[in-house]
């Protein structure tokens, strides 16, 4: 019988992850697992290693991590409420390599995660980082995809 005790569910607060969201909160009841929910804050340096020592660099990120964490509060809020085990968190960096660190961590029994038709440079930038987990995760990967209307 295999044991499911705590699921990774990366976010970018699309409709994509709200969809994937579903899926990963009747998985965690049902297998009563600790859930973590993360959302990763794109880092272009990092991504790139053009990164410039420059304080107000730094201060842009802390006001996107202020922002990501209060929309992380709001994410899903009816799906989570009443659902103790969870932890919430925001990290910065490349989405797909943080997504590793955090399965790798924690070592989570699976990971849980909507898929994107991203199109144009959105798509050159993150690639699908999704695809990205999928090979390269240290445990089983659920995709959900949006239903196509």
């Amino acid at each position: 019988m295999m044991e499911i005790k705590s699921i990774l569910f990366p976010t970018d607060f699309s409709d994509g992850s709200a969809q994937a969201l579903k899926y990963a909160v009747e998985m965690a009841k049902r297998f009563g697992s600790k859930l973590y929910v993360v959302h990763i804050i794109y880092d272009v340096a990092k991504a790139s290693g053009w990164y410039v020592p420059h304080i107000s660099v730094d201060e842009m990120y802390k006001d996107i991590q202020e922002g990501a964490k209060k929309e992380l509060e709001r994410f899903g809020v009816e799906e989570l409420s009443g659902f103790k085990d969870l932890e919430r968190s925001v990290v910065t960096g490349v989405p797909h390599e943080e997504i590793m660190k955090l399965a790798t961590e924690k070592k989570v029994d699976m990971i849980i995660m909507g898929t994107h038709g991203k199109k144009g440079l959105d798509r050159i930038l993150f690639g699908s980082t999704a695809a990205q987990v999928v090979r390269y995760a240290p445990c089983p990967v659920l995709t959900v995809r949006l239903p196509q209307y």
